[in-house]
């Protein structure tokens, strides 16, 4: 039995033809060490109900449209922020 690393990613695996993927180690989340963007992130998440979701399974726990409507919302106050 033969297992390496593809140069691809650490995380993924061939074992005998097929792909296994490794998971990520979790982070905590700290949310007093936050960049500007990242503070306006879950603020978003916040005010659209997403937050406590987020906090439990993370950001991959959103759906595309979840995660597109967070991003316009944070464009948004970024042009208005530069705009005043």
């Amino acid at each position: 039995m033969c297992v390496y690393f593809i140069k691809n990613g650490p995380y993924s695996l061939k074992k005998k033809g097929v792909w296994f993927f490794m998971p990520k180690k979790e982070k905590k989340i700290d949310l007093n060490n936050l960049t500007e963007d990242e503070k306006v992130k879950y603020e978003i998440a916040q005010e659209l109900g997403l937050l406590d979701r987020v906090l439990t399974d993370g950001w991959k726990s959103l759906s595309a449209k979840e995660t597109g409507r967070i991003g316009g919302l944070m464009t948004r106050r970024k042009r208005e922020k530069e705009k005043n």
